[in-house]
This record gives C-alpha cells, sequence and structure tokens, in this order.
C-alpha cells in the first residue's frame, strides 16, 4: 500500500508541524491582505513563523512571531509603516502573534547583482 505525501506528512510529527505552520502563515497573509495596499499586496508573501521564547512565569500559551515577506526596500518601508495594524487584526481574530517580522526577498543569483 503506498501512501499520499499528505498521508506521510501526517504519519511524521515534525512534518505534520510543519504543514501546520504553513497553513497558519498563509492564513495570516488572507487575513491581512485586505489592509495591504493594493499595489503592494502581488509582492507581499507569508513567512515562517515561530514559536517566541517565553520566561518560565508567563502563562503557557504559545505566542508566536511571523515573517512577512516585501519584494523590495519601498515595499518593505510602506508594509513596516501597517504592521501594528496588521498584528491587531490577526490578534483580534484570535490569532497568537505577539510580533510580526519584516524581511526583504532576496532577488535569485543571476537577477538584480552586479554582472561579471
Amino acid at each position: 500500500m503506498s501512501l499520499s505525501l499528505f498521508e506521510a506528512t501526517l504519519q511524521n510529527p515534525q512534518l505534520a508541524r510543519l504543514q501546520s505552520l504553513t497553513r497558519a502563515s498563509s492564513l495570516y497573509l488572507a487575513l491581512v491582505r485586505p489592509l495591504i495596499p493594493p499595489a503592494l499586496r502581488a509582492g507581499t508573501k507569508a513567512g515562517p513563523i515561530a514559536p517566541l521564547t517565553t520566561p518560565a512565569e508567563a502563562e503557557p500559551a504559545e505566542q508566536t512571531e511571523w515573517c512577512l515577506i516585501a519584494a523590495s526596500n519601498a515595499s518593505a518601508s510602506k508594509l513596516r509603516q501597517l504592521l501594528p495594524t496588521l498584528l491587531q487584526h490577526l490578534q483580534s481574530a484570535g490569532h497568537p502573534v505577539s510580533r510580526i517580522r519584516l524581511t526583504i526577498e532576496k532577488a535569485p543569483p543571476g537577477r538584480g547583482g552586479a554582472s561579471s
């Protein structure tokens, strides 16, 4: 009997967790996309979700940092201004995001760099 990729992923706890985080990241982007200016939407991507380490005294609820990926420095600058609004929107929808980190997408090799 052969397993589908989905079934195999569910049988491996680490892969199942990774798949769950990927789905959550995509969901977060879908939730905040309407708040992002239309000109920036196509160049904005969902990035990884990472748990935040908390002190032992903190409550046990897992808090996370979500990464939002901008296509350029200019779009990152505009998105940076929206981060508090995006974070508040996710938190008001009940998602355990404590912080949004913004990164800039790196150009693939051979594009946008100096020629040799």
